[in-house]
């Protein structure tokens, strides 16, 4: 009962981080209104992401919990039920593949956000070397 809670709990906050992050992008004319998903990561999602990263591994955390909890009650002499067995070992498969994925993109954020970081100061250097060429050029033709 409690892992369902904190399940639906971490739901709810999973779908008012992706319905702002959605809204932020139509209001900046990004997105459609009609659009479901988000392809690109923006910078300011960082905020959000943070702070809903601790209960997703928490909720992870709770699934290993459960299957470890789960394999105890299997190896006991009165439980004679296979599916014990078989819902600690769920919850262990639901533990490894979601803590794999968010690693992963938790990952691919930070690549994408550093390459990001990369790429604007590659721009600003850019920028500033042309525009001390075109200042150069303009005080020439001024004297």
């Amino acid at each position: 009962m409690d892992f369902s809670m904190y399940l639906s709990f971490v739901q709810i906050l999973q779908y008012y981080y992706q319905s702002g992050c959605l809204y932020r992008l139509r209001a900046l004319g990004e997105r459609h209104n009609m659009d479901i998903t988000v392809e690109g990561f923006q910078t300011w999602m960082w905020r959000g992401l943070k702070f809903m990263l601790p209960f997703v591994y928490l909720g992870h955390f709770f699934q290993l919990y459960n299957a470890y909890t789960l394999y105890q009650i299997s190896l006991l002499p009165e439980c004679e039920e296979w599916q014990v067995l078989m819902m600690g070992m769920t919850f262990f498969v639901l533990f490894l593949g979601n803590s794999i994925s968010t690693m992963g993109t938790v990952i691919s954020k930070l690549s994408d956000k550093t390459q990001l970081q990369r790429l604007r100061r590659q721009s600003l250097l850019h920028t500033d070397k042309v525009n001390k060429h075109d200042n150069k050029g303009r005080h020439q033709h001024r004297d």
